[in-house]
């Protein structure tokens, strides 16, 4: 089976607390089959460039089942993949602020880290991580795994 991933950008809108017109977070679809590659146990499929995430940001993948997944790019160009719910109260991650190899939570502060999704303590709980892998500027994610529900 071919999964394929829309990554055409188109600049959506939003309201804020005070119902001001807002460019709304940037979002990337999975849709249904562009470009899977296999190897023995995974199919990877290209979900974007590395450049289309920020340094220090992150960009969101919408599932058509299952929470988002958070794609974040620390300082040093490093990528990481986590479900886009911080694992205290649900606050989209992707809206925290990325330092070093950890994000914020926006609503807590909550500390998670990108690789492992785990927070530091005294904080408890687990961001579900993805895997990932960063070829020729690109970012491959198995398939399987964001086909799948949380």
């Amino acid at each position: 089976m071919r999964t394929m991933v829309d990554t055409r950008e188109t600049v959506a809108m939003d309201h804020d607390d005070q119902r001001r017109l807002q460019p709304a977070q940037k979002t990337v679809p999975i849709v249904a089959a562009s470009a899977v590659a296999s190897d023995a146990a995974t199919d990877w499929i290209d979900v974007c460039a590395v450049e289309d995430v920020p340094l220090q940001g992150a960009r969101v993948l919408r599932r058509p089942r299952g929470g988002d997944v958070a794609l974040f790019r620390s300082a040093a160009g490093a990528v990481f993949a986590l479900l886009d719910r911080c694992p205290h109260k649900g606050g989209p991650l992707s809206q925290g602020i990325v330092f070093g190899e950890r994000v914020a939570c926006p609503l807590h502060n909550w500390s998670i880290g990108l690789a492992d999704g785990q927070a530091a303590a005294p904080d408890v709980g687990c961001a579900r991580p993805f895997a990932l892998r960063v070829s020729a500027g690109r970012v491959w994610m198995d398939a399987t795994e964001l086909r799948a529900g949380d």
